[in-house]
């Protein structure tokens, strides 16, 4: 049986396969980020950053804590003052979704029932993101994300 030689033809094959698949990857990881990058949040960030400081400390002031959670069917968004009661907005948007990706966006229709904001949402496990507005009765504007962990039932 004769014995094969490792030429430089072999040793050009190997750096060529090696960085086409390095190449390879990257491209479909730069890709896949492209693709599932969700936009810009601001159009214009300058003019955002010089309302930011006052914007937050109007927000602040309410002393509004905000929390989630998905159970039977249902989404449950539970805004609560200083001392613990509930708050009712004069409006409120929420975007619901994943964490990654928009793909799984939509729009809960949230119902004040007294004590919290309740939506007919079935969720799937995993990390959720609610993106919500909402306005005080006096105007004051409040945003927040909120991050929802639906476990495995």
């Amino acid at each position: 049986m004769a014995e094969k030689k490792f030429t430089g033809r072999h040793a050009a094959l190997v750096f060529v396969g090696a960085f086409g698949v390095i190449i390879a990857v990257n491209l479909v990881l730069a890709f896949s980020a492209v693709k599932t990058f969700p936009g810009l949040e601001v159009k214009n960030s300058y003019v955002a950053s010089q309302e930011f400081d006052e914007r937050r400390t109007a927000q602040e002031a309410l002393g509004w804590d905000v929390t989630a959670r998905a159970t039977g069917g249902l989404l449950i968004l539970t805004v609560t003052d200083e001392s613990g009661r509930p708050v009712q907005v004069s409006n409120l948007q929420a975007v619901l979704g994943r964490a990654t990706h928009v793909k799984d966006d939509r729009e809960p229709e949230f119902q004040f029932d007294g004590t919290a904001y309740v939506a007919r949402e079935e969720l799937a496990p995993g990390n959720w993101n609610i993106r919500m507005k909402a306005n005080a009765l006096d105007g004051t504007a409040f945003e927040q994300r909120v991050v929802l962990i639906v476990e495995k039932s």
